[in-house]
């Protein structure tokens, strides 16, 4: 019996010895191996800034307004042509505006473009285009003449010069509207008298709000086009233009806007593109050549559409 018993005693002592063992086991288990938290994916380095040769310049994404390249954007610089913008803009917002008004082309526009050297668009005394076509020819070959006749026709007054008068007031108007505050416009086309000026911020402004107008953006976008005119016989000729905005056909998107130059402004472009839903608008002013404002603007685009 007492083996038994002691047997019986071992066992115990073993069991519990065994139970403390598994307890111990239990409190010192190897640790869990502490889980690395994932490194968040690296940020790409933000798209460098470009250089351009223009002494202005101004880029936005047109949707959200936010501005994507500022270089001398509030500077007030001679604008050339992309005055012009502001002249399809004055007359696309008359009242009652019928595109298919006609206008008799008056001698005065001829002579007022030999008189200046102006760009032209070749309108022929007599003759009568609709005022659509006479955005076509303001827009495209840059037409000095067809701004001359959109001022005559849409200014008010008695005599011309009153008529012309009042459309500049009326560009100055709308400028001040658009809160434009660095703009002003002494002529209907570009060619000033010491007081045509604008910015490169403004006039992505003024790009922007005429760019919502279907008629402007349809002229705009188009590389080229044949239009059919009434002659002062009754008969008929076909005026042929050419933008000279080079973007459109070399920059795929591009959906306008206008060039400009001249001796003071030197090359100016005011220039659109959309991709994948987006559209970057901005302007380049007082860059080194034709060549350069392309240029120009093609880096401002590629930038605006990275940021």
């Amino acid at each position: 019996m007492k083996t038994g018993i002691k047997g019986v005693r071992r066992l115990s002592a073993t069991a519990v010895t065994a139970a403390g063992a598994i307890l111990v086991t239990g409190a010192f288990a190897a640790p869990a191996q502490a889980v690395t938290p994932k490194a968040a994916p690296a940020k790409a380095a933000a798209p460098k800034a470009p250089a351009i040769t223009a002494a202005g310049g101004f880029a936005m994404n047109n949707g959200t307004g936010k501005a994507a390249f500022s270089k001398a954007a509030d500077t007030r610089r001679s604008m050339g042509s992309t005055t012009k913008i502001m002249t399809a803009q004055v007359v696309l917002s008359q009242k009652k505006l019928n595109l298919d008004t006609k206008v008799t082309v008056d001698k005065a526009y001829s002579d007022y473009i030999v008189a200046k050297t102006a760009s032209s668009a070749h309108l022929i005394v007599g003759d009568k285009l609709t005022v659509r076509q006479l955005l076509y020819g303001l827009m495209l070959p840059s037409g000095c003449d067809a701004a001359y006749a959109l001022a005559d026709k849409f200014g008010s007054g008695s005599t011309r010069a009153a008529r012309v008068k009042s459309f500049i007031g009326q560009m100055n108007t709308a400028a001040k509207n658009l809160g434009l505050k660095n703009t002003r416009f002494d002529s209907f086309d570009g060619i000033g008298n010491g007081a045509n000026y604008s910015t490169p911020r403004d006039l992505t402004k003024l790009a922007s709000s005429a760019m919502k107008n279907a008629t402007f953006r349809g002229v705009v976008g188009t590389k080229s086009t044949k239009q059919k005119v009434t002659t002062k016989s009754g008969g008929y000729r076909y005026m042929s233009w050419t933008n000279t905005n080079n973007l459109l056909g070399s920059y795929a998107g591009t959906i306008g806007v206008k060039t400009g130059s001249g001796p003071e402004a030197k090359y100016c472009l005011v220039f659109a593109a959309t991709r994948n839903g987006k559209t970057v608008i901005g302007t380049v002013l007082a860059s080194s050549s034709v060549a350069n404002r392309t240029a120009d603007a093609k880096k401002l685009l590629d930038y605006g559409f990275k940021v």
